[in-house]
């Protein structure tokens, strides 16, 4: 088996190296991650420029550009023989609910699964603790697991740890998304050169966080691992939307 490695936080992340030794042995395990923070990328593919791959110890690779650049390379010219999977993260702070809409780490998965691979997006949900090793040992559970998984062609896998030492985690759940209070304000700042700047606020604690929840599940030290998928349609409310466009027809023309 040949995994794909990668994440938003940047190829010297200790989350990503914690990642690739918890998986060694394994598979053969290939990294190519952006060469510097890029937390809140999501999907952005870079389009305006050319991009460039350079080598790390340990055979890690880096690119100048985002998350989704990395896996869109490695998948489609970096390498000569195929992966079987890619695995993003481990990222160092959670990926709870509407974090997943601004996630670089989850676009990275969601940009293998685009490419045809089954993808894995894990987060540590940090309390200052550090515990990747603990989010490796997870994802190492996961793959080792014996009966192939089937999502379809469009879900990945968005798996939250609880920042505690393995003998602390209570076990894994399968959850929905949650989702989080409005963020907090901007917050102005004046810059040496007397400029306003301003730092976007803190996101929102979960205001949809009950039971069934990611929110929830790693509140109780439990693992979070909720399906995702990129179709983003609300299929409930087509009915509805139909008949409250259909009393426009009449100014189009047939």
């Amino acid at each position: 088996m040949r995994i794909l490695l990668s994440n938003d936080d940047g190829v010297h992340s200790p989350g990503l190296r914690a990642l690739y030794e918890g998986l060694e042995g394994l598979a053969e395990l290939e990294v190519v991650a952006p060469d510097r923070d890029h937390s809140g990328a999501s999907n952005a593919l870079t389009l305006n420029r050319p991009l460039t791959v350079e080598f790390h110890t340990g055979g890690f690779r880096s690119v100048d550009g985002t998350p989704t650049d990395c896996v869109h390379l490695a998948v489609n010219g970096l390498f000569e023989q195929p992966f079987d999977r890619v695995v993003s993260g481990i990222n160092t702070h959670a990926n709870l609910g509407d974090d997943i809409i601004y996630s670089g780490t989850v676009a990275a998965a969601t940009e293998g699964r685009h490419l045809g691979l089954p993808a894995i997006a894990v987060s540590l949900v940090n309390r200052g603790l550090g515990h990747y090793d603990t989010a490796a040992r997870v994802v190492r559970r996961l793959l080792e697991q014996n009966s192939p998984l089937n999502l379809g062609p469009r879900c990945i896998l968005n798996v939250n740890v609880p920042d505690v030492p393995w003998e602390e985690l209570r076990g894994i759940r399968v959850t929905r998304l949650g989702h989080r209070d409005r963020a907090e304000g901007a917050v102005p700042m004046t810059c040496p050169r007397g400029k306003e700047r301003y730092w976007i606020g803190a996101a929102g604690e979960g205001s949809d966080a009950g039971p069934g929840t990611d929110f929830h599940a790693v509140r109780e030290n439990y693992v979070s691992v909720t399906p995702v998928q990129v179709d983003m349609t609300r299929h409930e409310v087509l009915d509805e939307l139909r008949g409250w466009v259909g009393g426009m027809e009449g100014g189009f023309r047939r």
